[in-house]
């Protein structure tokens, strides 16, 4: 049996033997009754062409010049279409909107990226030294010098408070004849310049001159802590504080000769040990040689100096030499010290400066300057601008201490002010202290001078449970209010009777 092979091609089909009846029925199913015979140029297509673009509309397209191109492969696109059609007649598939939507979005270019900042800032490139390498080969590592546990541990050990206060616990602990160096030699390799010094400061502090003394020659002797002014200064401190400093005879010489660092020590210890007299000295004659010691030097002499008031001349000389320097730099506490004895010389302009001064250096009080300048302002007698500082000290938040509580209950007493007085007096004990004497005095009196006996004997009550025993004066003026009181009871009584007298008649 002859067998004719075909295929669905392009190509016309032709059988080698006459048996048309099977041939014709094979080539019919291959070609539709529409077929046409395609162009050359389709049926050796160079490159496969690219599928229609659904989401753009052909038919708003401006028309090209190749239009006969354009007619041909529509007509080859539609041939296709109908040989598909019939292969997929028995698959059914329909393809829905949403997944020609998906396939068209393909080829729609790039997908849009999600909302967020997309314009990076570049950060800025780094400078020279750390971009570039640095020239030169790298150190080999046999020459890297490793940090060993010795040094680490002196870089700890040199300038820790508490290691520098337990050796001169240890010193102090010693036996009377053994001396520094069992203690210091031990920890010699860990010292470094200036040590020591806080070391001697803290003997001082103990009441151990001699040893501070002995520190400071066992240092001399080490090249690595000496020479060092520091330590210098330290010893010479300690030794004027407790008077075993002997002074040279003549100091003139001495005070040209000698650093300004050591001065200052000098004239420290001996305001420290009460020797005024050689602290004055000095800082004269420093002061003739022209030697600017430190501001807190002068706050320090003057705070002593103004205890005696025989020397409160000497003191207006240095509140006058102080105002006239340009690179004043006071300490809190310095400028406290200053402000309290200008209190004492009734120099109240010259408290108000400082506080200003002292403000607008950029620092803030504290509730002990708060509490000068409002006692200043009190002996001034100036109780509204005292009471307005009363109410910039509570808008600064500041937390009252129980002199604060004590001047300020002053003012308000001053002022009258039954209300506020009392209020600042709860105040006191809601924050746990415990009233003075002077505290009691002023609220009795304010008491009664407002009439009020009972919360007068109620405040003295409060007062003798305290442990306080009221003034002579204070009970006279309780008698003396009480004996006022029975008066005006007695005359109430008597027009009282004379009314209902003259009511029944």
């Amino acid at each position: 049996m002859d067998c004719i092979f075909s295929s669905i091609t392009a190509y016309p089909i032709i059988p080698l033997k006459e048996k048309p009846a099977k041939s014709s029925s094979i080539t019919t199913m291959a070609y539709p009754n529409s077929y046409r015979k395609l162009p050359k140029n389709l049926r050796y297509p160079r490159r496969t062409k690219l599928p229609p673009d659904f989401g753009v509309n052909l038919f708003l397209q401006k028309p090209g010049t190749d239009t006969a191109t354009d007619t041909q492969q529509i007509d080859s696109i539609s041939v296709r279409n109908n040989d598909s059609e019939e292969e997929d007649e028995g698959n059914n598939v329909v393809w829905e909107s949403d997944e020609v939507e998906a396939i068209s979005s393909l080829f729609r270019g790039r997908i849009p990226q999600k909302p967020g900042k997309l314009g990076r800032e570049r950060p800025l490139p780094l400078p020279l030294p750390y971009k570039l390498r640095p020239s030169g080969f790298p150190t080999p590592k046999k020459h890297v010098k490793l940090a060993t546990s010795r040094s680490s541990v002196s870089k700890q050990l040199y300038k820790n408070p508490n290691f520098l206060i337990g050796l001169a616990r240890k010193i102090k602990d010693l036996a009377f004849d053994e001396d520094v160096s069992a203690v210091l030699n031990r920890w010699a390799p860990f010292l470094r310049k200036g040590s020591l010094s806080m070391t001697i400061r803290e003997l001082g502090h103990m009441g151990l001159p001699q040893r501070a003394l002995q520190t400071f020659c066992w240092a001399q002797e080490q090249p690595q802590l000496f020479p060092d002014d520091r330590i210098l200064s330290s010893t010479v401190e300690v030794l004027a504080r407790n008077r075993e400093l002997k002074v040279p005879v003549d100091l003139e010489k001495f005070t040209s000769l000698t650093n300004r660092s050591l001065i200052e020590a000098m004239v420290k210890g001996f305001i420290k040990g009460g020797s005024l007299n050689v602290a004055w000295k000095l800082f004269s004659l420093a002061k003739q040689s022209k030697r600017m010691l430190d501001p807190s030097i002068y706050a320090k002499l003057m705070l002593e100096l103004g205890k005696n008031p025989d020397k409160h001349i000497l003191v207006v000389d240095l509140l006058d030499d102080l105002g006239v320097r340009d690179d004043l730099n006071l300490s809190q506490l310095d400028c406290t010290a200053i402000m309290k004895v200008c209190i004492r010389l009734g120099k109240f302009e010259i408290v108000e400066s400082l506080f200003n001064w002292f403000k607008q250096s950029g620092r803030d009080p504290s509730v002990v300057m708060y509490t000068t300048l409002l006692h200043s302002r009190y002996s001034e007698k100036k109780y509204r601008e005292a009471l307005a500082l009363v109410w910039e000290m509570e808008a600064s938040e500041c937390v009252f201490d129980l002199p604060a509580y004590r001047v300020a209950i002053k003012v308000l007493v001053a002022l009258n002010d039954l209300s506020r007085a009392v209020r600042y007096f709860s105040k006191l004990k809601e924050a746990g202290f415990s009233p003075t004497y002077d505290i009691y005095r002023d609220l009795i009196s304010i008491y009664m001078v407002s009439g009020r006996l009972a919360k007068c004997k109620e405040v003295c009550k409060e007062a003798e449970m305290g442990g306080f025993s009221l003034d002579k004066h204070t009970l006279l003026q309780l008698s003396q209010l009480e004996k006022e009181m029975r008066v005006r009871q007695a005359s109430h009584l008597k027009v009282h009777g004379g009314l209902e007298k003259a009511v029944e008649c």
